[in-house]
């Protein structure tokens, strides 16, 4: 498969899941955050399933469309790694929904920021809450989720916070 063929397969498999969570989402309270604004395409996908919703995003540095930046008291600047525990400080663990997508690339380096980021998430997933995540990770109170159809096994994880 071509990196262009991957890239589009991630992208609809990532808006495949958000709209499958959605309904479920909806009946809980929270915000909600994207961890990774990127150039800012899933969180306007966020605002436009959510609208009305507090969401919350953790970037290192705003590059994204002027359009999709997110207001200063939801931005979260900075190393994920340093944010996420700050956050979890200001806002504790409430929120409805986590999406993250981060990566590097290299599997030894993603999976080495897999052992930390499951727990930094943790302390800011809301009980009953969900996550969705570009790999997997490995959380005991987490419960993992199988795809929606038409999303291949392993492309997205999703998983249910007990």
């Amino acid at each position: 498969m071509s990196r262009l063929d991957s890239f589009i397969a991630r992208m609809q498999a990532q808006r495949d899941c958000l709209n499958f969570l959605k309904p479920a989402v909806d009946r809980l309270g929270g915000p909600i955050l994207e961890i990774g604004l990127g150039n800012g395409r899933t969180y306007d996908h966020l605002r436009d399933l959510f609208p009305g919703r507090d969401i919350y995003v953790f970037e290192r540095q705003v590059a994204a469309h002027p359009d999709c930046i997110p207001p200063d008291d939801r931005l979260f600047l900075g190393e994920a790694r340093d944010a996420l525990p700050r956050a979890a400080g200001k806002l504790g663990a409430v929120a409805a929904l986590i999406h993250t997508d981060l990566g590097t690339g290299d599997h030894a380096a993603n999976m080495a920021m897999g052992a930390w980021l499951g727990p930094a998430l943790d302390a800011l997933a809301g009980s009953g809450g969900y996550i969705l995540a570009n790999q997997s990770l490995e959380v005991p109170r987490w419960q993992r989720l199988p795809e929606p159809a038409g999303v291949p096994k392993d492309r997205y994880f999703l998983y249910r916070v007990n």
